[in-house]
């Protein structure tokens, strides 16, 4: 079974694993799956790696499919890379997302666990995102059946989607996108067609060539829609035909922004963007709070269920009025001001002086009169004197990126010693390795899992830490 280019056949899938791969056990050997399989698929697998007691690989063939499948409703399922969980149904889904965030916290954190809550699952299952990123490409991907129509050759074609998984140089042309709600489609193909007839140039990222590089597009639930294009250089003739066309063919986008980039990367973090139309930001609604968000700033991008996490998050601090609340990797203050009303005071903390610019902003947008927001790393700002100025924290919230905390910040925490933690976390398994670091402390006194994200693998999860009695 180790040879290489090794096809099992007839493979029964058992379960899911970690990352949405399918499980299998065959001889003894756990056998990681993907491509579109479900528990209760039979397939032939085709291994890439192979090792003596594990192995993974890519399902070439259907015998048989689970009585639990459903069919997928994106035309362009299984190439995309996105909402790969569109074949199992939605309680099935949450079933295994449940699954996941006990296993990760028993199996790495080691830790002794309450009762997991049941996972919080979304009321959106579709058009349930607030953001979409599209990439232009000179080079679309094809599929297999359009390479053969073709009569094996294969045309180069522009396109306007998504990156195709683990090619970083082609773009699969995407029609229909059901995400985001409309008039997302709209916009993305009103450009898209207005570019190929007036033969705009789309990016190569291989010869560092062309005009158009990425489109951003953000609806809110206020209904405001704000758009960025970004582009390689300045045209100006171009980008005002083309802008103009786009307000004019979907006249409900509030505003519209443009960014010029001609670095290597697609990252627009250090560049600055600009108003073409309307205001040059968007705004969005949690419960009563309004926030401003800029073409640069985070925010949770299923502002349904974040606002269901924020909840959970502030129930767990169990807040009286009272308390001095740290917010940790804060952003632009999003959970800080969510739980301000019932705290004493808030101090967030955030390395990226921009968002720190947009928690201020949003603070007194909101006329929040107890909160305050530091740009920098917690461990450089936690210090004495800092404490002895805004006080030692009675809940501290930690909300940090899908790598965890680091190991210094985790020894700062049980150096600070708050009575309570609130740990809300992307990541199930770097949450769990956190933990067991803190678990010479803390003890885990409730687990809530929130699915974010329909049809995907990932999933939110807030923990709640105690101080034990005898520290």
């Amino acid at each position: 079974m180790r040879k290489k280019n090794v096809v099992l056949e007839k493979v029964p899938v058992s379960g899911y694993a970690a990352e949405g791969k399918a499980l299998a056990r065959q001889e003894g050997k756990v056998i990681f799956i993907e491509g579109g399989v479900i528990p209760g698929d039979v397939v032939d697998v085709r291994l890439g790696k192979n090792k003596k007691d594990w192995a993974e690989g890519k399902a070439i063939h259907f015998h048989s499919y689970s009585d639990k499948r459903v069919p997928s409703f994106c035309e362009h399922f299984g190439v995309c890379g996105g909402c790969k969980w569109q074949m199992m149904p939605y309680s099935l889904q949450l079933e295994y997302k449940q699954q996941q965030v006990t296993d990760h916290l028993q199996r790495i954190g080691k830790l002794k666990l309450p009762e997991t809550s049941p996972i919080m699952g979304s009321a959106h299952t579709v058009h349930y995102r607030n953001k979409l990123e599209f990439t232009f490409s000179n080079k679309a991907y094809l599929t297999n059946e359009e390479i053969k129509a073709n009569n094996g050759e294969i045309p180069v074609k522009p396109a306007l989607g998504f990156h195709v998984p683990k090619l970083f140089d082609k773009v699969l042309d995407i029609n229909t996108c059901y995400l985001m709600q409309e008039p997302v489609n709209l916009i993305r193909n009103t450009i898209r067609e207005y570019a190929l007839r007036h033969e705009l140039s789309f990016y190569d990222i291989r010869s560092q060539e062309g005009w158009l590089r990425n489109l951003v597009v953000r609806l809110c639930t206020t209904g405001e829609i704000m758009v960025n294009l970004v582009i390689h250089h300045e045209d100006k003739a171009n980008r005002v035909a083309l802008l103009d066309h786009l307000l004019k063919t979907v006249p409900a986008i509030t505003t519209v922004l443009y960014t010029i980039n001609p670095k290597k990367n697609d990252s627009i973090f250090d560049l600055e963007p600009k108003t073409y139309s309307g205001k040059g930001y968007a705004e969005e609604k949690l419960e009563d709070f309004v926030f401003k968000i800029g073409p640069k700033s985070f925010f949770q991008t299923n502002t349904y269920q974040g606002e269901a996490l924020y909840r959970v998050t502030r129930e767990f601090a169990g807040l009286t009025g009272t308390e001095t609340v740290y917010d940790l990797y804060c952003g632009t203050g999003s959970i800080g001001i969510f739980v301000s009303k019932q705290a004493g005071k808030v101090i967030g903390i955030e390395l990226i002086k921009e968002a720190i610019d947009d928690a201020k902003e949003n603070a007194a947008r909101n006329n929040i009169s107890n909160a305050e927001f530091f740009a920098g790393d917690v461990v450089d700002i936690c210090n004495d004197a800092f404490f002895a100025h805004h006080g030692q924290p009675d809940v501290i919230i930690t909300d940090p990126p899908r790598a965890g905390m680091h190991e210094k910040l985790v020894n700062k925490l049980l150096e600070i010693a708050a009575p309570k933690i609130v740990y809300v976390s992307c990541n199930p398994a770097t949450q769990a390795r956190d933990l067991a670091l803190l678990d010479e402390l803390y003890t885990v006194e409730k687990v809530q899992p929130v699915d974010m994200f329909p049809h995907t693998h990932h999933i939110e999860n807030v923990v709640l830490l105690k101080k034990r009695v005898n520290n």
